[in-house]
C-alpha cells in the first residue's frame, strides 16, 4: 500500500485546514478536487495531500520553462487515457501521456499496481494550467511545460457527485469513493463504525471495500426504491462481468442492512463526526458512527474540455462514434462524455486513440461502445440525483464549503455567475468543483465559463499565459 500524506497525517491525528469562519475541516473527495486536504510544505504551499505519497520529496530547483512536442497528446492517466495512449502508439503515432498524479490508473487503480502498462512517454504530477493556442500549458513540480501536439485527446475522468446536508462539512464525513481512496492510501477505517449513504453502486462498491480494511459497516441508506434497483439488477443478466461483480459485493455486504428510500439526514458532532440521522421510509434514527460516507454518483469533469472550445450539453462532452469533438484535432473519451463505468471508458479511449493516429477503429469497438453508453443510461435511470434534496437543508447549511457559503445565502440567486458575484460560492480553492455540480442539482445552475488557470499555478507560469 502506498501510504499518502493525508492519511499520514489523519494517523497522527494532525489537523489540516481551517475554513474562512474558523470551522476545522478534513478531506473529503480523496482525489485533489475538494482542496480540503491542502497543506504548506516548507516553501510549497496549497499542497494536496492526498496526491501526495508520504516519503520525502527532494525539492526540485525550478527549471527553465520547457517545451515538448507529441503527435497525440493525452491528457488523464485513467482507464480511457491509458487505452487511448496505447492505441495511438499502436497506430504508429508519438505519444506524450500527461498525469496530474504520482501514479496512473485512474481511482480505481491508483494506490495499486495498475494493470496496464505505461507508455514510454510519461509526465507525472503535472497539471494543465492553460491553452495558450499553441498547445497546452502545463506545470509540474520542476517548472512550466508548453506541449505542442498535433492531436488532442483529453481523458479527465469524473468526480463524485457531494449534496450538502447539515453537518457535512465536519471532519468525518467524505465523499463515499472519496473515503474509500483516502482508504486505500493507508486512511484509518479498521475498527470504526461507518454509515454509507447517497444513491448509486458506489456506495455499495466503496462499502465493501472498507469493510475488507477492517471497518464496522452500521448499514447503507440508498435513496432508489427496492423495486427499482431489483429490476436494474435483472438487466446485469445482459452483462455477466457486471453481474459477477455485484454478486461478489453482495457476499461481503453480508450482514450489513441495506435500507432502500433511504437517506442521511444530519451528521452530528462537535470538532469531528459522532452521530449520524438516517431517514428509512419516513422514519428517523440516530446512529452512533465515527465516520460518515455519502456519495450521489459521479459528475464529469468537463473544465479542461471546455477549456479547450469542447461543446457541452447535459453536463458531459458532445463527441460524434470516434470521440472527436467540434473542436479541432481534439477528442475526448471515457467519463467526461457520460458516465457509463470502466468498460466505456476503456473502449472510448481505444476508439479515440486510434483515430487521432488516422487509424479507422474495428467495428467491434463501435458496437462494444453503444453497448457501454446503453449501460451507463440504465445506471442514470435507476440512480438520478434527487432533485427535492434542497428541502432538507436549513438556512444554515453549508453549500460551498470553500468559501463558506450558506444555503440561505444561494437559495434565491439566480444563476452560478450572481451566485459568485453576490456570494463568493465557487470562487474558492476547488473553484466551484464541488458546489457546482451541487448547485446544478438544487438550483438547475448550468456550468459557468472556464477561464485560466485551470489549476493552481506558479506566477512564473501564469506570465506565459498572456
Amino acid at each position: 500500500m502506498r501510504v499518502t500524506l493525508a492519511a499520514a497525517r489523519a494517523r497522527d491525528g494532525q489537523p489540516f485546514r481551517t475554513s474562512v469562519t474558523g470551522e476545522p475541516r478534513a478531506p473529503v473527495c480523496g482525489m485533489g478536487v475538494c482542496h480540503e486536504c491542502r497543506v504548506t510544505l516548507g516553501d510549497d504551499a496549497h499542497q494536496l495531500a492526498c496526491m501526495l505519497p508520504d516519503e520525502p520529496r527532494p525539492r526540485a530547483a525550478p527549471a527553465a520553462h520547457r517545451e515538448e512536442r507529441c503527435d497525440v497528446l493525452v491528457v488523464g492517466g485513467g482507464p480511457a487515457g491509458l487505452a487511448a495512449a496505447r492505441a495511438a502508439r499502436a497506430a504508429g503515432a508519438d505519444v506524450l501521456l500527461l498525469d496530474e498524479h504520482a501514479a496512473l490508473g485512474g481511482p480505481i487503480y491508483r494506490a495499486l499496481a495498475s494493470p496496464w502498462p505505461a507508455p514510454p512517454r510519461v509526465a507525472f504530477r503535472t497539471r494543465v494550467v492553460a491553452a495558450p493556442g499553441d498547445g497546452l500549458l502545463a506545470e509540474d513540480d520542476a517548472g512550466s511545460l508548453l506541449v505542442r501536439h498535433r492531436v488532442l485527446i483529453l481523458a479527465p475522468g469524473a468526480r463524485e457527485l457531494l449534496l450538502p446536508f447539515p453537518g457535512w462539512t465536519l471532519p468525518g464525513v467524505f465523499g463515499a469513493g472519496g473515503l474509500q481512496l483516502l482508504a486505500k492510501g493507508g486512511w484509518p477505517v479498521a475498527g470504526k463504525r461507518v454509515v454509507v449513504g447517497g444513491t448509486g453502486p458506489l456506495l455499495r462498491a466503496a462499502a465493501a471495500g472498507l469493510r475488507k480494511l477492517g471497518a464496522r459497516i452500521a448499514g447503507i441508506a440508498e435513496l432508489a426504491p427496492a423495486g427499482r434497483v431489483a429490476r436494474f439488477g435483472v438487466r446485469l443478466a445482459a452483462h455477466p462481468g457486471k453481474l459477477v461483480q455485484a454478486a461478489a459485493l453482495s457476499a461481503t455486504l453480508a450482514g450489513v442492512p441495506i435500507w432502500s428510500r433511504a437517506r442521511i439526514r444530519r451528521a452530528h458532532g462537535d470538532r469531528h463526526v459522532t452521530a449520524a440521522t438516517v431517514e428509512i421510509a419516513g422514519r428517523s434514527r440516530t446512529i452512533d458512527c465515527d465516520l460518515v460516507a455519502v456519495g450521489f454518483g459521479l459528475v464529469p469533469s468537463i473544465e479542461l474540455p471546455l477549456l479547450v472550445g469542447c461543446p457541452v450539453a447535459d453536463g458531459r462532452v458532445v463527441v460524434d462514434e470516434l470521440g472527436a469533438t467540434a473542436a479541432p484535432g481534439v477528442y475526448c473519451a471515457g467519463e467526461a462524455t457520460g458516465i457509463g463505468g470502466i468498460d466505456k471508458a476503456i473502449v472510448e479511449g481505444e476508439i479515440a486513440g486510434a483515430a487521432a493516429a488516422g487509424r479507422a477503429p474495428h467495428p467491434r469497438l463501435l458496437r462494444r461502445r453503444r453497448r457501454a453508453i446503453a449501460f451507463g443510461q440504465a445506471l442514470a435511470a435507476c440512480f438520478p440525483a434527487p432533485h427535492d434534496w434542497a428541502d432538507l437543508l436549513d438556512d444554515d447549511t453549508i453549500v460551498c464549503r470553500c468559501e463558506d457559503v450558506p444555503w440561505r445565502a444561494l437559495r434565491d440567486t439566480p444563476d452560478a455567475r450572481a451566485a459568485k458575484l453576490h456570494t463568493r460560492a465557487g470562487m474558492g480553492a476547488c473553484q466551484g468543483r464541488i458546489c457546482g455540480p451541487a448547485l446544478a442539482v438544487l438550483r438547475g445552475f448550468s456550468h459557468g465559463t472556464i477561464r485560466p488557470p485551470v489549476a493552481p499555478a506558479r506566477l512564473e507560469t501564469l506570465t506565459l499565459t498572456r
